[in-house]
């Protein structure tokens, strides 16, 4: 059963709190004369019991326009500011963002039930006018936020993990499925994933088509590694995974970014293998990044700044109420074979 949004407090309801005009409340807010002490006293009061605060960006009292999205992301600066794909993410929704006069307000969060409060935050002190919402995981609380707080989200994850959100996702089993075909076809039959937290819905789906496809191929060996998508922690999956002799060590791996791919890069190098004679390295986004490294990564390659700005222009539909912004895919990733992926030796 679908929770009864909680009504959204506003202006209205302050001025009649504190027993004045909206325009009085405006103009004690913004610190305008026009105003006895008493009453711009009585006025903050109200506010405060009430729980409002002023739209700290200007936007207008009556929310005629979205002047600020919002964006949380549960990743730690260090790590987040090393990520291509969240770069080229953002860089997509500032595109459409751009068209509307419109900002992007990003808070960095620890864990989800922060991120709760952030977004509850957020809305009720009328900061934003929708949010984008990522990195879902199984039983995701911030699905029953939504439909308490009444909030306009576009969640960026498969529908099996956002509630029935308006959703915008890309078919990553379908292309894991492909990447592991493609080294199976190559003639590989020990092959490895390095993933990315295991507690991620979108590394859960990954992690479940990597198993079946290496069941339905038949593959003589099939490792999976969990991380935390940083370069550190991708070198040290790819260290233990070479660090066996043959035939217990993968002819080719599969990573979940790029960077972690690099990372595998470098490892060899340094364990004294060649790639890809000795073994395959195959990243996921395909940012400039692999188009740089020798030999250059092959790659599931796919628009990540389209993907940022197909999220941006959904939710502003769904802001606007518009009946086409519906749940939907975005293409899905598609091979792009370099100079890192051969046949084994």
């Amino acid at each position: 059963m679908t929770a009864t949004p909680t009504p959204r407090v506003t202006i209205k309801d302050v001025a009649a709190r504190a027993g004045v005009s909206k325009g009085a409340v405006s103009l004690a807010f913004n610190h305008k004369p026009g105003l006895s002490e008493a009453t711009r006293d009585r006025i903050f009061r109200a506010a405060r019991e009430l729980g409002w605060a002023p739209n700290l960006t200007a936007r207008t009292l009556a929310g005629s326009r979205v002047d600020v999205v919002g964006l949380a992301v549960c990743r730690p600066a260090r790590v987040l500011g090393l990520e291509p794909w969240y770069m080229e993410f953002v860089s997509g929704v500032e595109s459409v963002l751009a068209e509307h006069s419109s900002s992007l307000l990003l808070r960095l969060v620890r864990n989800l039930d922060e991120e709760v409060g952030v977004q509850e935050s957020w809305w009720r002190g009328r900061q934003i006018g929708g949010s984008i919402l990522v990195d879902f995981r199984a039983d995701d609380p911030r699905v029953g936020l939504v439909e308490r707080l009444g909030l306009p989200v576009v969640a960026v994850g498969h529908p099996s993990l956002t509630g029935g959100l308006t959703s915008v996702w890309t078919d990553d089993a379908t292309a894991v499925t492909e990447a592991v075909r493609y080294l199976a076809a190559l003639g590989h039959r020990r092959i490895a994933r390095v993933g990315g937290a295991a507690a991620l819905g979108h590394t859960a789906i990954r992690t479940a088509a990597f198993d079946e496809a290496a069941g339905e191929l038949a593959l003589t060996g099939a490792w999976q590694v969990a991380t935390d998508f940083s370069g550190d922690a991708g070198a040290r999956a790819t260290r233990s995974l070479l660090a066996a002799a043959p035939p217990d060590r993968p002819t080719a791996i599969v990573y979940d970014n790029d960077i972690m791919a690099v990372a595998g890069l470098s490892v060899a190098a340094e364990m004294g293998l060649r790639v890809p004679d000795d073994v395959s390295l195959l990243a996921w986004d395909d940012s400039q990044l692999c188009r740089l490294t020798h030999p250059t990564l092959s790659a599931m390659s796919h628009d990540v700044h389209g993907f940022g700005a197909e999220v941006a222009r959904t939710l502003f539909g769904v802001i606007t109420g518009d009946g086409a912004a519906g749940s939907h895919p975005v293409p899905t990733p598609v091979l792009t074979p370099r100079g890192s992926t051969a046949p084994p030796r």
